[in-house]
């Protein structure tokens, strides 16, 4: 059976504890599972691409360790900026469907009443 994601958990108190915490609740299954978590597959294709053409415009100037350090970088600035890019959109879209679901009775009884 598969288990449900946690997306609220209680804290610790302590930084290093949550992080003990939040690594204890991984698994191997996790991973190959990570193409379906919204938001995720993009996010990760736009930080490789990013990261590999910043690593070879970079190598050409610099040293190999150079430019793997520079694409690294850059694989997971763009990826964690797409990610929350992509993630404050759903939850806006959210909010939106949920203003659109509460007004949908007062509309039905103003257009039922207008009639």
């Amino acid at each position: 059976s598969s288990k449900r994601p946690v997306y609220k958990a209680e804290t610790t108190g302590s930084y290093w504890g949550d992080v003990k915490a939040a690594a204890s609740r991984l698994s191997p299954d996790d991973f190959s599972h990570i193409g379906e978590m919204p938001c995720a597959r993009s996010s990760l294709l736009n930080g490789i691409a990013a990261g590999a053409g910043v690593g070879i415009v970079r190598g050409i100037g610099a040293g190999p360790f150079v430019a793997s350090n520079w694409a690294v970088g850059t694989f997971m600035l763009i990826s964690i900026g797409t990610w929350t890019v992509c993630q404050r959109n759903r939850n806006e879209e959210r909010r939106r469907i949920q203003q659109v679901i509460e007004e949908m009775p007062r509309r039905y009884v103003v257009k039922k009443e207008g009639e």
